[in-house]
């Protein structure tokens, strides 16, 4: 699109031939909303409609035996006792956590991993040295991957006296791999860690080149997608393909996973149909002709955050204001006017039903439905947890819709913001508070005075996730969509201010400051923490899907986030 790109999703998942503006003032007529779209899964929801003889012909999704669920509770005990028979082993214990985490499969034993550990941290405490690359990496990243504040020097005893890393683990492949993940938990200021990062991708790199297929594979792996950065629903198959070893307990890992993936996707077809339902009940795609009609890519975003199955009712919620980002993006991007723009910001910033007499058809039901939805969320979470969220929730809305219409008066004028206040917008506009505020008063737990004080200001945990979709969102908009005219992106805004700077330069500066915001994140996670460790973990799966959102092909379409989504819904394939 030309316009400014909001919600990552909202551009990419745009229509071929969606009307293209140019630098000129908005047309008072609503154009039709375009069929064609970029989006190349056969239909949305057809699955659903087309269960085979495995599934309840009336939901379309699959129901289990006895025998199945039994199955599934032996393995869990035999995992369970496993895990009790690596206590006393610690780098095996490492291991099988890591296998645990990246096979999808860790929440079912998060007792039995914070118990082991809570003792590895105890040995990464201790004062004798260790030299086994592999193991100090890993057992510093699952630590940091917790939230515990392991310091990075712990690698100083793999550096030589002038500072830099040994050249005898240039041959260690292992070892180099699980330090490159290990980089991936760097905070600001930890130089070693940035030493660390360039180090091992450099020998990985050529390592990747004269190695078997199998061996190359696994590090080309480990470069394009580290775990930290990575949806481990997204790698766990990949992983399964390559988990191999002399463990006795690895088979019954991969077994449970298997059968885990069985059950998560009979799950989430049930809650995508939830949404079509709620959606198609609402009756907005009948009402409002010029919103995309699209609730299973809405439905992606909770289904990546919140991959504990326990949160079912908490994901189908979520995509509901998930889903107003996008059709409020659609009004704002391409057909409303200006004055009909700042009438209707002011009529979600007062927050009353009357406040929309002056506004077209199509805005009036936009905000009744934005209106009732958000009351109908609050009242659910006073329900469940005892505190009524309305006052924050409206509040993201009018900041929300305040930033888009900062974006439509620059889109108006023709005149570019600078770069810092471009990007100073963009953190509201890219949608992402609007989501952080209800995922956390969706997933209740303990409400303090400062968790909901730091959650309802634009910072923190908010203020990186949105800095990485918004920079991510701008520098694939440049490379990847084939656009037109106008894109107001933050490349074209330092372009602007910085006279005689190349395209190149500018994508290095915006892939620095992504990376800048990732160490912020990183610290944002860290013990002590205001927020729950499930807040924190959706928050960081939000920010591990926005690369996904951005693998283009040449035809400018998604092929391995469609592929993601097959998997997680209905791929029977192992």
């Amino acid at each position: 699109m030309a316009s400014f790109n909001r919600f990552c999703v909202s551009s990419l998942l745009a229509p071929n031939n969606s009307p293209q503006i140019s630098n000129a003032p908005r047309s008072t007529a609503v154009p039709s909303m375009p069929t064609t779209q970029k989006w190349s899964i056969t239909e949305d929801l057809a699955f659903i409609s087309n269960p085979s003889k495995q599934h309840n012909h009336q939901t379309g999704y699959r129901i289990f035996s006895d025998e199945f669920y039994l199955k599934h509770e032996n393995k869990l005990k035999d995992v369970r006792r496993a895990l009790r028979e690596v206590e006393e082993t610690p780098l095996e214990g490492l291991v099988m956590i890591d296998t645990l985490q990246r096979l999808g499969i860790d929440y079912h034993f998060q007792g039995e991993i914070g118990a082991l550990l809570q003792k590895q941290q105890r040995i990464s405490t201790c004062d004798y040295p260790e030299h086994d690359l592999f193991e100090v990496s890993t057992r510093f990243r699952l630590l940091r991957q917790e939230g515990h504040n392991v310091p990075a020097d712990v690698f100083n005893n793999f550096r030589d006296k002038e500072g830099r890393f040994k050249s005898e683990l240039s041959r260690d492949i292992r070892g180099l791999m699980s330090l490159y993940e290990a980089s991936q938990l760097s905070i600001q200021g930890e130089d070693i860690l940035d030493q660390a990062a360039d180090f091992s991708s450099q020998l990985l790199s050529g390592w990747a080149t004269n190695l078997d297929h199998h061996q190359a594979r696994l590090v080309r792996n480990a470069l394009t997608h580290p775990y930290h950065k990575s949806l481990a629903t997204f790698m766990a198959r990949n992983f399964n393909y390559d988990c191999k070893g002399q463990n006795g307990w690895v088979n019954n890992l991969q077994e449970l996973a298997k059968m885990d993936l069985t059950m998560v996707q009979s799950m989430h077809q049930k809650e995508v149909l939830q949404v079509s339902q709620w959606w198609k009940g609402r009756g907005l795609a009948n009402e409002l002709k010029l919103v995309r009609n699209q609730p299973l890519k809405w439905y992606m975003w909770p289904m990546a955050a919140l991959t504990d199955p326990r949160f079912s009712e908490e994901r189908v919620e979520l995509t509901k204001p998930i889903s107003f980002i996008y059709i409020i993006d659609d009004i704002f991007d391409v057909y409303g006017t200006l004055e009909e723009l700042t009438l209707f910001t002011d009529a979600v910033n007062r927050w009353e039903l009357t406040a929309v007499e002056q506004l077209p058809d199509y805005m009036k039901i936009c905000f009744k439905a934005l209106y009732d939805i958000t009351n109908e969320i609050a009242y659910k979470i006073y329900k469940k947890h005892g505190r009524n969220p309305i006052d924050s929730l409206r509040r993201t809305w009018a900041s929300l819709c305040n930033a888009f219409l900062e974006e439509a008066k620059w889109f108006a004028s023709g005149n570019l913001p600078k770069a810092e206040e471009y990007l100073k917008n963009g953190i509201i506009s890219s949608g992402m508070h609007v989501v952080t505020v209800h995922m956390f008063f969706l997933l209740g737990g303990c409400f303090t005075e400062e968790s909901v004080n730091l959650v309802d200001e634009h910072a923190g945990i908010t203020s990186s996730i949105a800095t990485i979709l918004r920079l991510s969102d701008d520098l694939g908009s440049a490379k990847d969509e084939d656009q037109d005219g106008y894109d107001g992106s933050y490349l074209e805004c330092y372009l602007k201010d910085h006279k005689g700077s190349s395209v190149e330069n500018a994508r290095e500066e915006v892939i620095r400051m992504i990376s800048d915001a990732w160490k912020r994140l990183n610290e944002e996670c860290l013990f002590p923490n205001p927020f729950s460790a499930t807040f924190r973990k959706g928050s960081l799966n939000i920010a591990r899907m926005v690369p996904l959102m951005y693998s283009y092909d040449d035809n400018h379409n998604l092929p391995i986030l469609e592929e993601h989504m097959k998997t997680m819904l209905y791929d029977s394939s192992s």
